[in-house]
């Protein structure tokens, strides 16, 4: 069956014109999602954090520095014998009930690190787990951006098809 003029169909220009819209906005979401954002240099900063380590928990159970911080972990173990194991840093300390010890490291690997008891220390072992997060989250913008460019995409739709 030959397509009548009266069926709606594309013609090329408008084919053309939709498909580089098209690769417009893949190519801005691409940049949005993938180029680097400008971060202020900020110079390394010794950090210093107390973590306490009793009933099975770690308290503050998340830590935030920037890349290429001294990390110093105070770690209080408050009941029985507890250890801190920083997982892709690969450093650990353990601590005797009531005493204090200190971890040092330098957080230059950027990105989401689990810390947890490295020391069998109940049946709640495997639940006591924190975070360390090296670096900004850059993902909340990024998200932001990638939003708006699909709402913006959306009008855009909308408009040419009215």
């Amino acid at each position: 069956m030959q397509p009548t003029p009266s069926m709606d169909l594309p013609t090329s220009p408008n084919l053309m014109r939709f498909y580089f819209h098209l690769l417009l906005f893949v190519m801005a979401g691409l940049v949005v999602a993938f180029a680097p954002l400008p971060v202020p240099a900020i110079a390394p900063q010794e950090r210093t954090f107390e973590i306490d380590a009793g009933q099975y928990a770690y308290s503050p159970s998340e830590l935030k520095v920037n890349a290429g911080d001294t990390v110093n972990i105070q770690l209080v173990s408050t009941d029985v014998v507890h250890g801190l194991y920083v997982d892709g840093y690969d450093v650990s300390i353990e601590a005797d009930p009531g005493q204090t010890r200190t971890l040092s490291f330098v957080a230059d690997k950027p990105g989401s690190f689990r810390f947890r008891c490295n020391v069998t220390c109940s049946a709640m072992h495997p639940f006591m787990i924190g975070k360390l997060t090296v670096g900004r989250n850059n993902w909340l913008f990024r998200s932001f951006g990638l939003a708006t460019l699909a709402v913006f995409g959306a009008l855009i739709s909308i408009k040419q098809k009215a």
